[in-house]
């Protein structure tokens, strides 16, 4: 699935006191109490050495991350709109599918979305399970105010696609378009254009972004999948779940992860249910508990280890694969008189904002959670905006839900000025709130 996607998550620093600082994360040093031995010491693989020392330390800083998939997506979308764009679709469409795989026909952006985003997701599962435990969303009811605004994110732009597509052909089997966020677009521009982002803030999109395209990947195995393998799937759960024992037990070696990790990823692709569903999942199961000896965690060491090949290849390789959509004169023109390209813009653009601010205000408002004393609602609007960022995961569904290619093409153009009208509007609040926090910080 494009996706929910990602590489561009960030470390930052523990309300624990005896974590180390974003510097120890970052380039192998230890943190300022010397409790801990540098990662890049415990890790067999040595990323700083194979990396390169201030690429990989670059590569950690989450703009960086962002601005790079940015321009990767900005390139393939130019490409695709020049006289070279069969070269694109070409490179695109080139099928690697191992006989010995045996897993159908698989091109190079099904390997993109399927494969390397699945490394941008465990990344975002490490995160989401620091939050949960030592980070901004361990109170129950500050994780729920995410979980919520996710919920009705979802429902409310499914309901308004229904009701401005109504009785046009086939506008009941694309009502899931709209209902997606591109986890990897949104929180690259969230990187991107506040730069005074405060970590509750990212921790909400992080945690809504994946809730969202959670659901997102549960609605297309259940209503776009013709075929579900149960058995594959039960495979890559028990597999999933070896994986997370073996944590919670403090095994540490990484060779023994890798291929468990490997092989419940491939159980789950093979099962039908996106892959990306294995990365989330291993993330959250990788333990951060402290070691007796004050080495790094396993989730520390994942990430530091990852985390350069997810920002620097993984995450823009998925973008440049993903964001090559052909805008043709005809589709400009037919998207705003066509009834299921306007429910896609109005779901993605307003049913997002509302759904996702209005369920964040009404769970308050009722007692179902609360909001963090960094928090401002200005800013959560802004998120509400980023999350119609729908993108990959919306151009998924539609081209699930639809064959017939001038619907999809229009469909199509309404995902991509959807998503850059949201940008737009997340950009807009965010600089205007940077500009805010500086003042109040002076």
């Amino acid at each position: 699935m494009p996706s929910t996607a990602p590489g561009v998550l960030l470390p930052r620093p523990s309300t624990r006191p005896d974590r180390t600082t974003d510097s120890a994360r970052s380039d192998g040093t230890e943190g300022t109490d010397g409790s801990r031995r540098p990662v890049a010491a415990v890790w067999p693989f040595r990323p700083t050495v194979r990396y390169g020392g201030q690429v990989a330390k670059a590569l950690r800083l989450e703009t960086v991350g962002g601005v790079i998939m940015l321009l990767a997506a900005v390139a393939a979308l130019v490409w695709a709109n020049t006289p070279w764009s069969d070269a694109y679709y070409d490179l695109q469409k080139f099928e690697i599918s191992p006989h010995w795989l045996n897993i159908g026909h698989m091109d190079v952006a099904h390997w993109a979305s399927g494969g390397l985003l699945a490394v941008f997701f465990y990344l975002a599962g490490l995160e989401l399970r620091e939050e949960l435990t030592h980070g901004e969303l361990r109170n129950p009811r500050d994780a729920a105010l995410p979980v919520l605004a996710a919920t009705a994110g979802v429902v409310l732009p499914a309901v308004l696609f229904l009701i401005v597509s109504a009785g046009a052909d086939g506008a009941s089997r694309g009502w899931a378009i709209p209902t997606a966020t591109d986890i990897a677009f949104a929180l690259a521009v969230l990187a991107v254009t506040f730069s005074a982002c405060p970590a509750p803030l990212r921790a909400f999109l992080l945690t809504l972004a994946v809730v969202d395209d959670l659901i997102a990947i549960t609605i297309i195995a259940l209503f776009y999948s013709d075929t579900l393998d149960w058995g594959w799937l039960a495979l890559g759960v028990a597999l999933i779940a070896v994986f997370g024992a073996l944590q919670a037990r403090g095994v540490r070696s990484p060779w023994l992860y890798a291929p468990l990790a490997l092989l419940a990823w491939y159980c789950v692709l093979r099962s039908g249910v996106h892959a990306t569903v294995a990365g989330v999942a291993l993330g959250m199961l990788t333990s951060p508990r402290e070691s007796p000896d004050g080495r790094p965690t396993n989730a520390e060491r994942a990430d530091h280890f990852l985390r350069p090949f997810s920002a620097g290849f993984a995450v823009p390789v998925f973008a440049f694969l993903s964001a090559g959509v052909t805008l043709s004169v005809s589709a400009l023109g037919d998207v705003f008189t066509d009834r299921i390209a306007l429910g896609v813009i109005v779901g993605l653009v307003v049913g997002k904002f509302i759904g996702v601010f209005g369920g964040a205000w009404l769970a308050v408002r009722f007692g179902l959670a609360t909001l963090g004393a960094e928090l401002h609602w200005r800013e959560i609007a802004g998120v509400a905006m980023l999350a119609g960022v729908g993108f990959t995961v919306s151009l998924l569904i539609g081209g699930l839900a639809y064959t017939d290619p001038s619907q999809l093409e229009r469909v199509t153009t309404a995902v991509l000025i959807a998503s850059v009208l949201a940008s737009a509007a997340a950009t807009v609040v965010f600089r205007r709130r940077t500009r805010a926090r500086a003042q109040l910080s002076d």
